[in-house]
């Protein structure tokens, strides 16, 4: 699916990931000498404020090898952006013990089924016993009255 690209706000999460880069340690500049590898991230720190600009230090100073992971991290976070602006696309995350991970995962293979779909279905079905457990009590307890009587 095709997501509108939005250039400044993809351009603060360029800027934003390739700070996150460089805080991990990483090198994120073409640069081998150390003086104009740090001379390149300080104009990138300084163009915070500016993203449009971040695509020209882009062009300039960054890493060939970086180009594709960033290319891809933009995409996923385009994706997760558009998909959380919709209620039925917008994802939540939980977490599981992995033995309870492991039983949905079973189940949902058993099923044909994502985890999602797996724990909607299983949800679905333990209401529709307990309605009708609830059902049958008070036929039961219908039925006791009327023998009783």
């Amino acid at each position: 699916m095709k997501y509108q690209q939005l250039e400044n706000l993809e351009c603060g999460w360029k800027w934003q990931y390739l700070i996150n880069k460089w805080k991990d340690g990483e090198t994120i500049t073409k640069y081998i000498d150390s003086s104009e590898a740090d001379h390149a991230v300080s104009e990138l720190r300084k163009l915070e404020h500016e993203p449009t600009k971040v695509l020209e230090w882009i062009d300039l100073h960054m890493a060939e090898e970086l180009d594709k992971k960033l290319k891809q991290a933009i995409r996923a976070k385009r994706k997760r952006h558009f998909n959380a602006e919709q209620i039925h696309t917008k994802k939540k995350s939980i977490d599981l013990d992995y033995r309870v991970w492991e039983k949905l995962s079973t189940r949902a293979n058993e099923l044909g089924c994502t985890l999602s779909d797996a724990i909607e279905y299983l949800l679905s079905e333990a209401s529709r016993s307990e309605k009708a457990s609830a059902a049958v009590s008070t036929l039961k307890e219908d039925l006791s009255k009327l023998l009783s009587d």
